[in-house]
Parts: C-alpha cells; structure tokens; sequence
C-alpha cells in the first residue's frame, strides 16, 4: 500500500473519512492499526466513527483505564480497542496479553502506540493525525 493523504476540514467530514480508513483496512493485509497524534487530535473520534463504519453497535469509547474494549463488528468479529496513553512500561503492557490480541488476526485499534512500540508487529498501519485548525486534521496512513 503507498501512503494515502486525507484533509478533513470539520467533524462533519469524519463518517466520510473513516469509510475511507475502513477501506484501506479491508485491502490491507494488516490487522493492527496505530493511531498516533498529539492529545486532542481525534484519534478516538475518528476510531469512533470508524468502528460505526465497521457495524460496531456498542458504544465506542476511550479504554483508558481499562487499557483495553471488545465490541463486535457488523459480521460478529472481534474488534480491539487499546488506549496506552496510561501505560508506564512495555511490560506492563506485555503482561495484559497484548502479543495474543496482536496476532489474533482480529482488528487492533491502537491509541498512543509509542507507549509500546517494542511490542507492535513489525506489519501494520499506521495513522497519524495532524491537528490544522480547530476542527480541521491532516490524515496520513502509512505502512509501518
């Protein structure tokens, strides 16, 4: 996959990105997608509206002190949600399990995944957010 570039000039515009975000992940071959950006950049909003896109019926919201939530897809599949913004040590993170979620070939939404670099595999997107105005963000999804 070449590196794919989207502007979203309001919150009006995320169901339209994220269904393209949705798409690139059903042709990719990658199962754990990392959402990198400073705090306040939307990457739980956009993982939000991209579990919405997905069929995802639960409500979707940041795992932060739970480091990790289930929900179901719109087919039944497992769809995991991480938030390490909490996370003090690679190993803390390790203990939780997350090399088994990692390679479930399930869907693995990952939130501040620098907390845990070591641990990611070495073959997933990801997604870096930009914040360019109040409401507006610059999308980069890249190969790791």
């Amino acid at each position: 996959m070449q590196a794919a570039r989207f502007l979203t000039a309001d919150l009006a515009e995320l169901p339209t990105t994220a269904r393209q975000l949705a798409a690139i992940i059903a042709e990719s071959p990658h199962s754990v997608v990392a959402f990198e950006g400073e705090m306040g950049a939307g990457k739980t909003t956009l993982v939000r509206a991209l579990c919405t896109e997905l069929g995802v019926t639960d409500d979707v919201s940041s795992p932060t002190f739970g480091l990790v939530h289930e929900y179901r897809d719109g087919q039944g599949r497992p769809v995991y949600h991480f938030d390490f913004y909490r996370v003090e040590t690679e190993d803390e993170a390790q203990r939780l399990g997350t090399a088994e979620y990692f390679d479930s070939g399930y869907l693995c939404l990952v939130e501040w995944p620098g907390r845990v670099a070591a641990l990611l595999p070495a073959d997933c997107l990801r997604v870096e957010l930009l914040v360019t105005g109040p409401e507006s963000r610059q999308l980069s999804i890249t190969n790791q």
